[in-house]
């Protein structure tokens, strides 16, 4: 009778790990505050050259990863107010971010400026309500509570890192390549509005889901 329990628990941690996995994929993949900057960053400074900006992007979200996962959630159930105060502040950031990607032009050569670093990167995702929302939403509708807290966090972590690395540098070199399409053309102009547009709708969308 223990081993057929333990049979049966092990299969529904299984499942549980693959309807995150399905989750978080269909959270990443799509477009976003973070993907949109990426993609800006890639038609702005070509593929290569936004790589360390992409890695920066993808570290950064385990910065807020590790807090949730060891009782950030906790301190929010007495003290929401923390959280509500985060979500503006870093919604206000994401918006100036499209403000500058409206203004900005691309080219299909690399650009006089050097591209945003490793560093600029690493604060992309704390102050991302959309990446606050998905990992919320990770932890609270697929993790159970009583599983031990490293355990949980760490496969969250490993997970969404996995993820990242295959989906952030396919829209940074999207980016690249619709700049060698647009540059210099009158539908440049257009494109960096449509860049903006998007990064704006998608943290309005990210605020009233959080």
């Amino acid at each position: 009778m223990p081993s057929l329990f333990n049979w049966r628990l092990k299969n529904l941690m299984v499942l549980s790990l693959f309807h995150f996995l399905l989750f978080a994929f269909s959270q990443i993949a799509t477009p976003g505050p973070a993907n949109m900057i990426m993609l800006s960053t890639g038609a702005k400074y070509g593929f290569r050259n936004a790589l360390p900006f992409v890695s920066g992007v993808i570290v950064g979200k385990q910065i807020i990863i590790w807090p949730i996962g060891f009782g950030l959630m906790l301190l929010n159930k007495d003290h929401p107010y923390i959280f509500i105060f985060f979500k503006y502040i870093s919604a206000g950031y994401i918006l100036w971010l499209a403000w500058r990607i409206a203004n900005m032009r691309i080219s299909a050569t690399t650009s006089d400026r050097p591209a945003p670093g490793f560093l600029s990167g690493l604060i992309v995702h704390p102050l991302n309500p959309k990446a606050w929302a998905l990992i919320t939403t990770g932890f609270t509708n697929f993790v159970d509570p009583i599983s031990p807290v490293l355990y949980s966090t760490a496969t969250v972590a490993f997970c969404l890192f996995g993820i990242q690395v295959v989906c952030h540098p396919i829209w940074t070199l999207f980016g690249e390549r619709i700049a060698i399409l647009v540059s210099g053309s009158v539908y440049e102009r257009y494109l960096m509005l449509f860049f903006a547009a998007l990064t704006v709708i998608f943290v309005s969308l990210a605020i009233a889901s959080s």
